[in-house]
Order: C-alpha cells, then structure tokens, then sequence
C-alpha cells in the first residue's frame, strides 16, 4: 500500500485514518460471520464488508498517483522499477502466509483450501466456492488488487505510446459502466428469479469475487488520483470542502445501508459502485488540506494502518487458533473479552510479521532500486531513480 505525499505535507494522515478504519470493517465483519461472537458485532454484516472497497478505493489512487506522477514529468513508465516496488511489497507475506496454511493444518479457520497453483497464480476469485474451499478465502480480493497492478501500467503505457493520455478518461467511464453492464448480464443469467438466502454462495461465486465485476473502486481512486494530479485548478476548488466531502460522503454511506447493501437486484448492480463512489467522497476529503482527517495525526491508526495488510492476510487463522486455546481454558467466546483478546492477539501478530517479513523486503527493494554511485572510471551515475516516499 503506497504513502501518496502531496507537496504541502510529507504524510498523508487522512489516509492512515482511513486504512485503520478499511481493517477495522473487514476484522469485524469476519469476525461475526466465521467465529463466535458478542451480539453487538451483528450490527457489521450489512457494512463491515464495505471495508474492502474502501481498501479498494486506496490502491486506486495510491497506485495511479505514483503513475500518474511520472507521466506528468514528462517520464516514461518503468515496468521494472514498478514491479519490483509491487513485488517485494506483495508477494513476500503473502506466500509466507500461504506457505504456513499448506504446511500446517491447524492454522486453517476451515476445512479446505483451494489448489495451491490458484494462491500462485492470483486466480483464486474465479469460481470461488467459499461454502466448500473458504479457507483463507479474503485473498480473493489481493487477487483482484494483483490484477489491476498488472494492468494499469500496460494501459497506460499504451495510451502514452499512442498520444491518446489525454482521452483516457472516456476509457475510465467505459470500463465502470462496463462493471454495471456485466452484473446486469450475470443477474439474469443466474438469478433470473432473485437471489434467496440459498442462493448466496452463487452470488458471492459469480458477483462478488470476480475482478470484472469489482472495479468499481479501484477505478474511482484512479479518477480521483487523475482529477488530484492533471487537474489542479480544478482540485483546488475540490479540497476547499473537505469536511463537507467526508459529510456527503457518510450520508451516501447511510442511504445505502439502508436501501444497497444486501444480495437483491439493485444492491447488485448499483450497490459496489454507489459505495466506491461514497468512500470516493471519503477519500477525496480526506486528502484535503482543510479537513480535519487531513491535519489529524493519530500513532494509533498510523500503527493500525502501516499494519493492515499483515492483519488482513492473518486475522482469520489467529482468530480462530485463539478461540480454540481460549475454549480449552473454558473461556466464553462469545463474550467482549474474547473479541478483545483476539484483536489484541491480531494486532501482536501483524507487528510481529511486519518486524521479520515486511520490513526485511522492503529493504532490501530500497537497496536494489537505489541509483549506483558514480565510478571513478566515468562519474555517471546508473539509469533509474530512487522510489520517492513510498512503503
């Protein structure tokens, strides 16, 4: 996940808030569905999953920001340089991760896993069977994430190579309304009656896992990078009503509690990108010097964010070996206390993988990507620069 760092602050504190809260849904919200749980986190299963798109919006514009800042240079896009930034950031606690749920079975939250070569190969989210293969099943969305890195990039590079940047934006249109078109087709090919309570896996297979029918919010952060980067006298009026972005933004979030957040047809087809829009709103004002989530420095969700991706890759298996110890010590664990520890136990673990794991690599990705000192022999230096502020 890339720090995006405008000019007039070095650390964009609104976008640690928002991490912390994208985790903090997503925990909660597995922690209701596959665990046992206190009563007063039922109240997560109609938004908690919402966090996802939440994380979905950051990566959009994270992602595309550091892009898009090249091309504004006038720079050429380096797929090394790229890759390798998303290679060393990605890959190495994920395969850490899917390396301990095939060797040791205990840490498994379920019974089954899908094939290794889906884990490998980024594919786990097409035909994804969570009712029968829902083992570490939540990497279905990394999933979606590695196929935009792959992309976006390529897609760009050929809009540069073919002076077509400056129209890319009807391609952006096209591909969220593409999104829309698709859940429209889907709909009538599998729930031409409804979807119903037994039919939720099937939505879940054919809806909700796919990358082709979840870009909604991986596109509306890179509208929002593009919008913050190649339109700045435009942006500069935007950021002016930061707080008042976050407000709309918490309304549109309430409507669609209300009216958008469950598997019927409506919520299906309009619901992914009305919520992509609402955590857009959020987004945008959070990066906007006159909010208070922009000026709000917190250690606390700077912590809880620079660890959310270890969080999200481990949550359900420590969950669920906790609550195993915890039964065995004859622990409630339904109870706050056990929710507590169990967050508490997360967190632990997280900073732990983060320490040995995360920081390791991203050393080590700093040190491969520094420019060479210039030689005795010709005083230039290698072709390549050094990543800018960046994790």
């Amino acid at each position: 996940m890339e720090k995006f760092s405008p000019k007039t602050q070095l650390k964009l504190y609104g976008l640690d808030h928002l991490r912390a809260l994208a985790i903090l849904l997503v925990l909660v919200f597995h922690y209701q569905t596959y665990f046992s749980h206190p009563l007063w986190t039922e109240w997560f299963d109609t938004i908690g999953w919402t966090g996802v798109d939440l994380f979905f919006v950051l990566s959009g514009f994270l992602i595309s920001s550091q892009l898009f800042a090249q091309i504004k240079k006038g720079n050429s896009i380096s797929l090394k340089t790229f890759f390798i930034k998303r290679f060393f950031r990605i890959l190495p606690i994920y395969f850490f991760i899917v390396c301990i749920y095939f060797l040791f079975p205990f840490f498994r939250e379920k019974e089954a896993l899908p094939p290794l070569w889906k884990f490998l190969t980024f594919t786990q989210n097409f035909g994804l069977d969570n009712e029968h293969f829902g083992t570490f099943s939540h990497a279905w969305s990394l999933c979606v994430e590695e196929h935009f890195y792959l992309f976006l990039p390529l897609i760009l590079i050929f809009l540069q190579s073919k002076n077509l940047f400056a129209k890319s934006y009807w391609i952006l249109i096209a591909l969220f309304i593409t999104g829309i078109l698709l859940r429209i087709y889907i709909w009538g090919i599998y729930f031409p009656s409804g979807a119903t309570d037994s039919s939720i896996p099937s939505w879940s297979e054919h809806i909700y896992y796919p990358t082709y029918t979840r870009l909604d919010g991986l596109l509306v952060g890179v509208a929002i990078a593009a919008l913050n980067q190649f339109a700045p006298k435009l942006w500069e009026k935007i950021s002016k009503w930061g707080n008042q972005l976050i407000l709309l933004s918490l309304v549109l979030l309430t409507v669609i509690y209300f009216f958008f957040a469950g598997t019927d047809y409506s919520s299906s087809v309009w619901g992914f990108s009305l919520i992509s829009i609402a955590y857009g709103l959020l987004v945008a004002g959070a990066i906007s010097t006159s909010s208070f989530l922009y000026n709000w420095n917190s250690r606390i969700t700077t912590l809880i964010a620079t660890l959310s991706y270890a969080i999200y890759l481990c949550h359900k298996s420590i969950i669920h070996i906790v609550q195993e110890l915890l039964t065995k010590s004859g622990v409630d664990t339904n109870s706050s206390l056990t929710f507590l520890i169990c967050m508490v136990v997360c967190v632990f673990v997280a900073w732990l993988l983060n320490l040995t794991i995360e920081k390791p690599f991203m050393k080590m990705r700093d040190k491969i990507l520094r420019p060479k000192k210039p030689t005795a022999n010709n005083g230039l230096y290698a072709i390549g620069a050094r990543p800018t502020n960046i994790s």
